[in-house]
């Protein structure tokens, strides 16, 4: 009997090492499209995620404030930011197969998993194509410390899935949006035209994820009669753990679906109260 979607989910969630995940991760998605495509779709079925999903024993994990900075203007600081866009694709991986496994107790038309298997394809990909570039460069992922406090949104919003849809795609990656142009002109300049493919190809991908983000937490709040304006400020300013940072990329943003009126006013204080 062929594996259901959620199984597929965690297996790919403890997978730990990050090639060997994201080449799983794609022969399901691959699967998934397959049967999609013949008119049989596997069953979504139900699986129990891990709270935290399997990561290699590198790269060290530290508290935000203990990662070192990083400069830009030398090739070990490139590495260093390839580095840490290499982890954020790693982690995106695991978010969106996590959001699939994680909330089948909630009926959701086949097109929630369509989007959200192909944007965790996606990200296997983005993550792969980073680790080429570092390779290129003499390096490796796990050869720098990284960032401990990315999975933290996910178990914030771990029985919430308008929380998850509100902090991951439509805060988080939307982050991305207005940050990869500049990460973009960086290595230009250097002439890394391997890292300027990568990175223009994570962009113009990103765009889509948040859009998926903005679709489905519309379509949620339709199907609840609620406000989906109100209920993002609500959710941001309880999961988010901080302010919402301008300069915004208002174009991709606006392409994704979000308007101004949805985070310009929550560039003041989010935390919790």
């Amino acid at each position: 009997m062929p594996q259901s979607l959620a199984e597929m989910a965690v297996e790919v969630l403890t997978t730990a090492d990050g090639r060997a995940k994201t080449a799983l991760g794609r022969r399901h998605a691959a699967a998934w499209f397959a049967a999609r495509a013949a008119g049989q779709p596997l069953a979504i079925g139900r699986a129990k995620p891990p709270l935290r999903p399997a990561r290699p024993d590198r790269p060290e994990l530290l508290p935000p404030k203990d990662v070192p900075r990083r400069r830009p203007g030398s090739e070990a600081g490139r590495i260093a930011l390839l580095h840490a866009v290499a982890h954020i694709e790693l982690n995106a991986v695991d978010l969106h197969w996590d959001i699939i496994a994680r909330f089948t107790d909630q009926p959701m038309p086949l097109g929630f998993y369509d989007d959200w298997v192909k944007a965790a394809d996606e990200e296997a990909k983005h993550f792969n194509l980073i680790c080429d570039c570092l390779e290129a460069l003499g390096s490796h992922y796990g050869a720098l410390p990284a960032h401990a406090g990315m999975w933290r949104a996910a178990e914030d919003t771990a029985e919430d899935l308008l929380g998850r849809l509100a902090v991951v795609p439509m805060v988080l990656e939307a982050r991305g949006l207005d940050v990869t142009p500049g990460m973009i002109e960086i290595f230009r300049k250097a002439g890394a035209s391997g890292a300027v493919e990568a990175l223009e190809v994570i962009y113009a991908e990103e765009v889509g994820h948040v859009a998926y983000g903005s679709k489905w937490f519309n379509w949620l709040c339709g199907r609840e009669g609620a406000d989906p304006k109100e209920v993002f400020h609500t959710l941001v300013r309880r999961y988010f753990h901080g302010a919402l940072k301008p300069p915004f990329n208002e174009e991709k943003r606006a392409e994704a679906g979000l308007p101004p009126d949805f985070y310009w006013p929550l560039t003041e204080s989010t935390e919790a109260e």
